[in-house]
C-alpha cells in the first residue's frame, strides 16, 4: 500500500506527534502502594483534537467507559486523564467520581470538562479515591512534557513491562506520525480485553473516519488477541488526532485515508503483540497463522479458536508437541473445515516441526519439537485447505503463575 513502506517506528510514543504532552505520577489510588508505582495518567493536546473510541461489548460497563462513549458522541476531545489501581465500576457514586475526575483535569488545564476523557483500570466494584487522584492532578499538570513512558507506566497494572510505540509515515502533504501507549496483562479476550490504550496521532483526519479507521485497525489487532477468555468492563481503546502535520484533511475513503488505517492498524497489533506476550504468568507468546480458509472470517475464527483454548495454551507452556490439541480446537471452532485437508507446523527460532497432514497425526523426532516449542514465541502455522482465507491471532500460554495471580488479585 502507498506510504506504509516507509512507516518508521521512532522514539516518543503518544508525545511524538506534534502537539501532544504527557504526564504520569503517583498519587496512591491504591492504599498501601508503593510510592514508587506511578498510578496516574495524563496526555494533552495544546489543541482541541477530533476523537474516537471503541470500547467493551461487556454489558456491565465501568462508569468511564459510560462517560466516554456519551462525550465522544460530540467527535472532540483535548485530553485523557486514567488511573490504575481500581477500575471505577459497579461501584457506588462511580459516575460521579468519573465526572469529578474531569472537571478536576479540565479546571487546572484551563479547558472545559467535556473535552476530557476517562479511563480507569483496577480492582472492580471498590469505590474511587477521588481524594487521592484530586491530589495528583496539580503535579500531573505541572508534569506535563515528553513522559509518555510515565504515562505508560502508570496505566500498568498486573503488567510486567510498558507498553508504547510510534511511528511516522507518509501522506500527501507530508510526513504524519501515530504514538500509542496501552496496558492489559489478564481479563483479555474481544471485544477487546482489560485493555486501555490511549493513540495520538498528527493526522488531519475528520471524527468520522477517525472513528472508521480505528474500527478497523481494533478489529486486526486488539480483538484478534486473547490471554484468558475474559472480557474486562474498562476495555477503552480511544484516538485523539491534532491535525498538525499539515496535510490535507481526511473526509473520504481516499489514498490518504488507506495509508491512515494501514499504518494505525500496524501500530495497534504491534502493541497487540505485546499485550499477548506479556499476559499474566505467561513464558510464552503464541502466534497462530491460518491459511487455506474458506473465507478469512473463518480464518480468523479458527485462529481464536487455538489461541483461547486451555488446553492448547497449557500444552504450549509444557513444550507439549500435543496436536491434537490444536486439531480439537479447530474442530469445534464452529468454521467452515474439511479436516482432511488440514496440515499443522509448529515453528519457532529454534527450527520448525510438521506434526499433521492432510488431517493425519505424523510421527516426529520429540526433542526437536520440545526445542521449538522452548522458545518465546511459538507459532502454530495450520493450512486449512486451498482457499483464499487467512488471519494472525495472538495469545499465551496458560501456566501455575496465572492462577497464582489471579487468585489474591484484589490483596
Amino acid at each position: 500500500m502507498k506510504g506504509l513502506k516507509a512507516l518508521k517506528y521512532t522514539d516518543g510514543g503518544v508525545t511524538a506527534p506534534s502537539g501532544f504532552s504527557a504526564s504520569g505520577v503517583h498519587c496512591g489510588v491504591k492504599r498501601g502502594s508503593s510510592l514508587l508505582k506511578l498510578d496516574l495518567a495524563l496526555i494533552f493536546s495544546e489543541t482541541e483534537c477530533t476523537a474516537a473510541g471503541v470500547f467493551t461489548r461487556n454489558s456491565v460497563k465501568a462508569a468511564p467507559v459510560l462517560l466516554d462513549m456519551d462525550r465522544l458522541k460530540s467527535g472532540k476531545a483535548r485530553a485523557i486523564i486514567a488511573n490504575s489501581g481500581n477500575a471505577n465500576a459497579c461501584a457506588p457514586g462511580a459516575y460521579e467520581a468519573a465526572e469529578l475526575m474531569a472537571c478536576a483535569a479540565a479546571s487546572s488545564l484551563g479547558i472545559s470538562p467535556s473535552s476530557v476523557l476517562v479511563a480507569s483500570t483496577g480492582v472492580i466494584g471498590q469505590a474511587l479515591n477521588t481524594e487521592a487522584i484530586i491530589s495528583g492532578i496539580e503535579p500531573l499538570v505541572k508534569n506535563l512534557g515528553k513522559n509518555s513512558s510515565d504515562a505508560a507506566d502508570a496505566i500498568m497494572t498486573t503488567d510486567t513491562f510498558r507498553k508504547e510505540t510510534a511511528a511516522e509515515f507518509s501522506l500527501s502533504g507530508g510526513t504524519a506520525r501515530i504514538g500509542a501507549i496501552c496496558k492489559g496483562s489478564g481479563m483479555i479476550h474481544p471485544n477487546m480485553g482489560t485493555l486501555l490504550c490511549f493513540i495520538t496521532t498528527d493526522a488531519a483526519i475528520s471524527a468520522d473516519m477517525l472513528s472508521r479507521a480505528l474500527r478497523v485497525a481494533v478489529n486486526a489487532s486488539f480483538n484478534r488477541v486473547s490471554v484468558d477468555g475474559d472480557t474486562s468492563t474498562n476495555d477503552s481503546c480511544i484516538i485523539l488526532a491534532s491535525g498538525l502535520c499539515g496535510s490535507p484533511e481526511i473526509t473520504a475513503e481516499d489514498d490518504d485515508y488507506k495509508i491512515f488505517v494501514g499504518a494505525l492498524t500496524q501500530v495497534c497489533v504491534r502493541l497487540a503483540r505485546m499485550i499477548a506476550g506479556d499476559g499474566e504468568g505467561a513464558t510464552h507468546l503464541i502466534t497462530c497463522r491460518v491459511s487455506g480458509a474458506s473465507t478469512d472470517k473463518d480464518a480468523e475464527t479458527l485462529a481464536m479458536s487455538v489461541i483461547k483454548s486451555p488446553l492448547t495454551k497449557a500444552a504450549i507452556f509444557g513444550a507439549d508437541a500435543n496436536v491434537g490439541r490444536v486439531l480439537c480446537a479447530i474442530g469445534y471452532s464452529g468454521a467452515f473445515l474439511r479436516p482432511d485437508m488440514v496440515d499443522i507446523i509448529f515453528t519457532s527460532e529454534n527450527g520448525s516441526v510438521i506434526v499433521c497432514e492432510k488431517g493425519l497425526c505424523l510421527a516426529f523426532d520429540e526433542t526437536l519439537a520440545k526445542n521449538v516449542l522452548e522458545a518465546w514465541e511459538v507459532v502454530i502455522d495450520i493450512r486449512a485447505g486451498d482457499g483464499p482465507g487467512s488471519c494472525e491471532c495472538w495469545g499465551c500460554d496458560l501456566t501455575y503463575d496465572y492462577v497464582r495471580i489471579n487468585g489474591d488479585y484484589r490483596s
